[in-house]
């Protein structure tokens, strides 16, 4: 082994500990955000089928901010310009807010996909059975629409998981961050990053793995 592989090593040893914690705040800000971008893009799905047209509107246009404006430009939004209208929030609930915001819109565009590939009659048999607006999107729409969606929803997680890494630009210490110390203090960027590609590559495998799980189970059902 060379001295600077050797030195390299030493430098990740010693920084283990806070990288294994990097780990752990990239695998928790992944899962809380995966899970409310996934709750709330069933809500406005919801709110996109509604029959009030001007209500529909301010969905699609949701949508249409949310996909269209870069995730860094929101969460710089939310941290560096809330504060000026007195509203402060820690980098863990700023990233959360702006993700779950972000995740929520695709999540519900591909949902709404889903839907207007769905066989609309069985809708007006329920409608006319008495079933609710409610019910018909709980027991009819929204099953059918989820196993539909799973290999777009699964994906997103995926992504979910790659773009976290931006959090560590409003100082949320994840895996990126923890990683830019470590290249900061000994200037091995080349193997730095490409061992931090290699972390988020065996996660993101992780999720694949359990994601395949899944679908094989829904197309079984």
């Amino acid at each position: 082994m060379s001295d600077s592989m050797l030195s390299f090593y030493h430098d990740f040893l010693d920084q283990w500990p806070l990288i294994y914690l990097g780990i752990w705040a990239t695998i928790k800000l992944t899962v809380v955000i995966s899970v409310t971008g996934f709750l709330l893009g069933v809500v406005v799905l919801y709110l996109s089928l509604s029959k009030n047209s001007r209500l529909a509107r301010w969905v699609e246009a949701y949508k249409s901010f949310f996909i269209g404006t870069p995730l860094i430009c929101i969460i710089y939004i939310l941290y560096y310009g809330l504060p000026t209208l007195g509203f402060r929030m820690s980098p863990f609930e700023v990233t959360v807010l702006g993700f779950t915001l972000n995740i929520a819109a695709y999540n519900a565009a591909y949902m709404l996909t889903a839907y207007n590939g769905l066989d609309k009659t069985q809708l007006e048999a329920a409608s006319a059975q008495g079933f609710s607006r409610l019910q018909i999107y709980s027991y009819i729409i929204l099953p059918q629409v989820l196993r539909t969606s799973v290999p777009a929803l699964t994906n997103q997680v995926i992504h979910n998981l790659k773009d976290s890494s931006l959090a560590f630009l409003v100082q949320y210490p994840e895996l990126f961050a923890r990683m830019q110390e470590l290249a900061a203090g000994n200037f091995e960027f080349f193997k730095t990053y490409s061992l931090t590609a290699v972390f988020y590559i065996l996660m993101a495998s992780v999720i694949y793995f359990f994601a395949k799980n899944i679908e094989r189970r829904v197309q079984a059902v």
